[in-house]
């Protein structure tokens, strides 16, 4: 059973910058895609970013795609977040699917078979 724990969360200024990571117990070959979701309070749950495990699809929410960028290696998978906002305050979550899927897992979380237990990131000034 692969299992997702994240990290690097924490409290930014405007502008700032973080790397969230997100180790997997696993390889790979494991799952099928891996990305990132994130919950701002009193708001639902979204897809961020999202990769599949052969690094052939990449997907990131078109609002976010100039400030955040998913990378992925062996050991797990990373969310690079540039030029922080207030509005990018929430609780960020790594998730994977295990099993094929025709659409990026980050359009729905729905689509997902596994959950980290989220890092908190917040912005202010």
């Amino acid at each position: 059973q692969v299992q997702l724990v994240e990290s690097g969360g924490g409290l930014v200024k405007p502008g700032d910058s973080l790397r969230l990571s997100c180790t997997v117990s696993g390889s790979p070959s494991d799952y099928y895609a891996i990305g990132w979701f994130r919950q701002a309070p009193g708001k639902e749950r979204e897809g961020v970013s999202c990769i599949r495990s052969r690094l052939d699809f990449v997907f990131t929410a078109p609002s976010l795609e100039d400030r955040f960028t998913i990378s992925r290696d062996s050991a797990g998978v990373y969310l690079q977040m540039n030029n922080l906002r207030p509005e990018d305050t929430g609780v960020y979550y790594c998730a994977a699917r295990i099993g094929h899927i025709s659409q990026p897992i980050c359009e729905d979380e729905r689509f997902v078979d596994v959950w980290g237990q989220g890092t908190q990131v917040t912005v202010s000034s």
